[in-house]
């Protein structure tokens, strides 16, 4: 049994399938202090998560306007 709190990875609606990552996009200093970027696409699940940072895009409405 783990006793550590879960911790939820940030939400980020969309209304492209197609968005970057670069872990920092809300950070002062900007991508020096996140992640190599990332393009990721988003599938018919509505959400791609980010395999560095775990930020999850979602789709707006389940597709794109």
């Amino acid at each position: 049994m783990n006793d550590q709190p879960e911790t939820v990875p940030e939400t980020v609606y969309v209304t492209t399938h197609r968005v970057k990552c670069d872990g920092a996009d809300n950070v002062p200093g900007g991508a020096a202090l996140g992640h190599p970027r990332v393009w990721l696409e988003i599938d018919d699940k509505g959400y791609v998560d980010c395999g560095y940072c775990d930020r999850r895009f979602v789709l707006k409405d389940g597709h794109a306007h």
